[in-house]
């Protein structure tokens, strides 16, 4: 099987300055290229291990439905961002008032010692989950 790894997930912004703030100054991304002008303009913010990044476009439509709450919305379709970091009470602390929490900090100890997560909407709406302590099972069950 070819190699095949993980590329980017694309955000629509009601203001692209706003969130590119939020994801670079809060979860290390940086801006990686520009394309376009204005309107059409297109930001592409990298991972610091530019694994991954968030492309940004300018929202050219309202919300169809009310913003996530939570951990995210439950219908079919994409649900939550996910971050893992060293410690989800130091990261919140440190975002300030950006930090508006949906849901939690929860702890997740009864499945796995020193889970702990925290659901968050970002300057659009969305739901970002910031995790610590996450560690995949030893023997995974197969997958059939």
């Amino acid at each position: 099987m070819e190699l095949i790894l993980f590329s980017h997930v694309a955000l629509a912004c009601r203001d692209m300055s706003v969130t590119e703030a939020y994801y670079t100054k809060h979860f290390g991304f940086r801006r990686a290229r520009v394309i376009g002008s204005g309107r059409d303009q297109v930001i592409f913010l990298g991972s610091r291990s530019a694994t991954m990044y968030l492309e940004l476009f300018a929202a050219k439509e309202g919300l169809p439905v009310p913003s996530p709450e939570g951990a995210g919305p439950e219908a079919p379709g994409f649900r939550h961002l996910a971050f893992q970091v060293d410690s989800v009470d130091t990261v919140v602390a440190g975002m300030g008032t950006d930090a508006r929490i949906t849901l939690g900090p929860l702890n997740f100890d009864s499945v796995i010692p020193g889970w702990r997560t925290v659901w968050l909407a970002d300057p659009d709406g969305r739901v970002v989950e910031i995790s610590q302590g996450f560690i995949d099972e030893l023997s995974s069950p197969s997958s059939g």
